[in-house]
């Protein structure tokens, strides 16, 4: 799989918190760089160039986040989601007020942050991916066109987006509890929902090849070469 990744640049002052969040976005297709404390974070800011910033408010060590993303604003239009304990509308609006672009609540659902940084991402014209290439697939996720072995192929919204879940995470299972909630948005549909469309994504990919999304017993689907 060939993606052309985004870049997220961390700023967490928690290990584990930065490491899991690193974890998942990298697993989601993105470039990850970690940093714990502010001056840190604005010197990788301005080397690395990063698509988007994840900043805890609240940093150990040197300015919080709020005085980070001031600065940050100096320099660059990077979109800015900002990670808090503190929720109550004073706090958000204060983030909004030095140059936020989303502030998450802890403590969040992982997915929550995912589908944040999508959202951000897509909003500021940055993708995690233009084109994926499995085998002789062919996914081109800003032109929402799939081929296999040079056909193409028509596939609905709903199979395209369950497609780009897969291509987002390379080798990773999915559940169809993730699946309900990134592809219908809610986990309240019934599993079955899914079974009848990834069988549906199968019937059109495997016209043109061998099976690539594979059934892992119990646990969920995942797309192999």
């Amino acid at each position: 799989m060939t993606p052309r990744e985004a870049r997220v640049l961390v700023v967490e002052d928690d290990d584990d918190t930065r490491d899991a969040i690193t974890l998942a976005l990298q697993s989601d297709g993105y470039r990850v760089h970690g940093e714990r404390e502010a001056v840190g974070a604005n010197r990788a800011a301005m080397a690395l160039h990063p698509d988007l910033v994840v900043i805890d408010v609240r940093l150990g060590d040197g300015p919080d986040g709020f005085g980070l993303a001031r600065a940050l604003r100096t320099t660059t239009d990077t979109p800015l989601l900002f990670l808090s304990a503190a929720g109550s509308l004073e706090n958000r609006l204060a983030g909004f007020s030095v140059g936020g672009d989303d502030y998450l609540t802890k403590p969040f659902a992982m997915e929550e942050l995912l589908s944040r940084v999508r959202a951000l991402l897509r909003r500021a014209g940055r993708r995690s991916a233009t084109v994926w290439e499995i085998d002789d697939l062919v996914v081109d996720e800003a032109g929402h066109r799939v081929s296999r072995g040079g056909v193409e192929i028509d596939l609905t919204p709903t199979e395209f987006a369950l497609l780009l879940a897969f291509c987002r995470r390379p080798g990773r299972v999915l559940s169809k509890g993730q699946l309900l909630n990134e592809v219908w948005g809610a986990d309240w549909y019934s599993p079955n929902v899914v079974e009848v469309r990834i069988s549906d994504l199968r019937r059109k990919l495997e016209a043109l090849g061998p099976r690539l999304i594979q059934t892992v017993r119990g646990v969920g689907y995942v797309l192999r070469p």
